[in-house]
């Protein structure tokens, strides 16, 4: 599931082919003129940006090495957003600037912010890296659980980016062997579990 940020700027769309319509507003009536420009200056005035605050984990088993292999997809700028203001420290993420110690930042942060219990046991896990694809940050980490015979549930707390964005929604998908489950979670319903 690829998350894609979408703006709309009413500015460009109302703009777009005034000039080719001004002879035609000419010859309307002065009544006529008076109402679609005071129509078209309070469209100008509703500039609307929307911006969506979703982060993406896919969570699944790897029964060779019995650990979970975890991907959480975050919007470049909202993390370094969120470790400028929790860490006072700016990461300038996927360019030549980015500063050497960003895992370490985003690794802290995450421990923070997600958490996993395997068989109602809280279980760390260990960040791997992150890559870039466009304008999202791709983290890897890996979590130990052992045969999946031996597990009966396993849940995740995940508050990424909940305590700056009120709007930001988590979405978690688990496949296990043969179960899938998806779970939407936002800052007041953070957990999702799986019962094996």
């Amino acid at each position: 599931m690829e998350v894609i940020e979408k703006q709309i700027n009413w500015t460009e769309v109302a703009w777009h082919g005034i000039w080719s319509r001004y002879r035609k507003f000419v010859a309307m009536k002065h009544s006529q003129r008076f109402l679609i420009l005071f129509l078209g200056l309070s469209l100008l005035s509703m500039t609307v940006a929307h911006k969506f605050y979703v982060s993406v984990t896919n969570i699944q088993y790897s029964e060779s090495e019995e650990t979970l292999q975890i991907t959480t997809r975050i919007f470049i700028d909202d993390l370094e957003a969120v470790l400028l203001e929790r860490y006072g420290v700016k990461t300038s993420l996927a360019t030549d600037d980015e500063i050497n110690d960003a895992n370490a930042y985003i690794e802290k942060y995450l421990n923070r912010k997600m958490v996993f219990k395997v068989n109602g046991q809280h279980v760390p896990y260990t960040f791997l890296g992150k890559e870039y694809e466009t304008d999202i940050a791709i983290c890897y980490m890996e979590l130990p659980v052992g045969p999946l015979s031996e597990i009966t549930s396993l849940e995740i707390q995940n508050e990424v980016l909940t305590d700056m964005f009120e709007e930001q929604q988590n979405v978690v998908h688990f496949r296990i062997a043969d179960k899938r489950k998806s779970f939407v979670l936002l800052r007041e319903s953070n957990k999702g579990m799986l019962n094996l």
